[in-house]
């Protein structure tokens, strides 16, 4: 028999749901208020600039405050204090780089466009009454539509758009409000005084108080990818030719950490556009080579993109049998070592900014070995196995072959980056051809300290 319920069953169930959410409700706000915390307390832990940087900005607006709280200076400035506000709002940045581009930008554009204005205001009005609403609106059209059509030109889009936008606010401010408010020249000075007090005050606190300069960052960030890519080469030989089915937690995660290194163009290009507006700091000279960054950034990914292909084949469908594979396993195995060698040696000197030949080395020895497996691809040891099972194989091969030159042209490049950025040259040379190992060290030593340097005789008794 069905069970009967009376409305009062039926009308208690939102009730009873209401009391129960009612209930649950501070648990479920502690709880969300404990995660909030747990990421709140890993985005600071991932880079603790970030609180440094929140603390600067409390500080910059803080300062640019004192114009209105200060009855002297806000009658100075007046209600155009507010300017300085939020100029530091817009313009203070993560980066040092950041901050003096778009402070800069913000500084000469509002000058430019403030005098301009100025002027045209002064031109319209020599037409009478009648003719100055049609001359501005004329002068504020041909100016939009320059400026505006400037930004699709990608060098003045990458450096000078934010420029070029506040030119345009700028000059139609001024210009405009002109026609109604006769004391244009107090208005264009008072604007571009408070901008120019908001931008000081954020580039002060920018640059002293712990700075962040953006190509530093650029700088480890391309030493990193290239640190990335000898990991995966690393982990790939053991991973690809390995016997059991467990994997170590170090391998898988070196197999996918290059991941990131295919999307880094936009944020390498953002940085190096932002580094050339930086002045010269620590090992980072005036006039340093950013852009040959982007050159060693755009050959690193074709290098990941290779590594993508590489890495389908560990979880292909259409796998080789392992004994097929353990025939290609030494040659391939040491050619997948050496270019891990080079690119680890790469990355290590790039990011102390030290120049060497050891990756050199690496790359020599990863060509030997690829002539090894070339002579062993062309033997007839895959006559008796089946296509399919031979094409993964022979693609993995092919692949391998193909990233050392992609590492060559690395090497080519970083070592092109070393000499325009003068990279110190390493005390320690490793020759090569030297019998029995032997490693020769050059010792640089100043001409006027310069010692003889002793010799050992070794008599050997028959």
């Amino acid at each position: 028999m069905e069970a009967v319920t009376s409305p009062q069953q039926e009308s208690s169930g939102p009730i009873t749901r209401g009391s129960q959410w009612l209930k649950s409700l501070p648990n479920k706000v502690c709880d969300k208020t404990m995660e909030i915390a747990r990421k709140t307390k890993k985005l600071g832990q991932d880079d603790p600039r970030r609180i440094v940087h929140s603390l600067k900005v409390g500080l910059a607006l803080t300062l640019v405050s004192l114009f209105y709280y200060f009855k002297p200076l806000y009658d100075g400035f007046g209600d155009s204090a507010m300017w300085a506000v939020l100029t530091v709002v817009v313009v203070l940045e993560f980066s040092v780089g950041a901050t003096l581009g778009k402070g800069l930008n913000r500084m000469l554009a509002t000058l430019v466009a403030a005098g301009l204005g100025f002027g045209a205001h002064c031109l319209a009005t020599l037409s009478g009454r009648k003719g100055e609403p049609i001359l501005i609106a004329t002068f504020v059209f041909i100016i939009a539509v320059i400026m505006t059509f400037m930004r699709f030109f990608p060098k003045m889009k990458a450096r000078y758009d934010y420029g070029l936008l506040i030119f345009i606010l700028t000059f139609c401010l001024v210009s405009v409000s002109g026609y109604r408010n006769d004391q244009v020249l107090k208005m264009a000075h008072e604007r571009f005084s408070t901008i120019l007090v908001g931008s000081c005050a954020s580039l002060i606190v920018c640059i002293c108080i712990f700075p962040v300069w953006i190509g530093e960052d650029l700088h480890n960030s391309v030493a990193a990818n290239i640190g990335m890519l000898g990991n995966f080469l690393e982990a790939f030989g053991d991973e690809y030719f390995k016997v059991s089915e467990e994997s170590n937690e170090n391998i898988k995660l070196y197999l996918q950490e290059y991941r990131s290194v295919l999307t880094s163009k936009s944020s390498e290009e953002t940085m190096a556009n932002f580094a050339r507006w930086e002045p010269g700091h620590g090992p980072f000279g005036y006039r340093h080579p950013w852009k040959m960054y982007l050159k060693v950034g755009n050959i690193t990914r074709d290098c990941a993109y290779k590594v993508e292909a590489l890495n389908s084949y560990l979880n292909s469908k259409i796998q080789t049998p392992a004994e097929i594979r353990g025939k290609i396993q030494v040659p391939c195995k040491r050619v997948s070592l050496e270019c891990s060698g080079a690119l680890k040696e790469m990355a290590s000197t790039f990011r102390k900014m030290v120049r060497t030949r050891s990756a050199v080395m690496h790359i020599e020895s990863s060509k030997k070995a690829a002539e090894e497996l070339k002579s062993l691809l062309k033997t007839n040891l895959w006559e008796e196995a089946d296509l399919l099972e031979m094409i993964p194989a022979a693609s993995v091969a092919s692949l391998v072959l193909e990233i050392i030159e992609c590492i060559d042209k690395i090497s080519e490049a970083v070592n092109e980056l070393g000499e325009a950025a003068c990279f110190r040259k390493s005390n320690a040379t490793i020759l090569p051809e030297q019998p029995d190992s032997i490693q020769q060290e050059t010792v640089q030593q100043d001409s006027n300290t310069a010692m003889p340097v002793p010799h050992c005789v070794i008599v050997v008794a028959e």
